[in-house]
């Protein structure tokens, strides 16, 4: 089963099935994370930072496309509502999507 380990969440590491979004997993595995649409894509809000593993995760969709051609994501950046994960990621919560209870740590 893929691995995300969130570098920026003490290494924290997260088992998505692959018919499963990233962010219903991290629900599933109990780790808060920003959603403000309820994970419906119609926000960047669940937004992450990929730092390897890219080619790991599923094609982007519409929604996706759509914020990028938009420049509200960045090429680095995808939906944990939008994508599922196909192999082992490396990712990071962006400053603008990180929740004021958790504590970031960067190195």
């Amino acid at each position: 089963m893929p691995e995300i380990t969130i570098s920026n969440l003490a290494g924290k590491k997260v088992k998505v099935p692959g018919n499963q979004s990233i962010l219903l997993a991290f629900q599933e595995n109990f780790i808060d994370w920003m959603h403000a649409c309820g994970g419906k894509g119609r926000c960047t809000t669940c937004a992450f930072n990929v730092q390897a593993g890219m080619d790991a995760l599923s094609p982007l969709t519409p929604v996706e496309k759509r914020f990028l051609e938009d420049g509200k994501l960045s090429g680095r950046q995808r939906l944990a509502c939008q994508t599922r994960c196909l192999g082992d990621v490396t990712i990071e919560v962006p400053p603008a999507n990180q929740l004021p209870h958790l504590v970031y740590r960067y190195e």
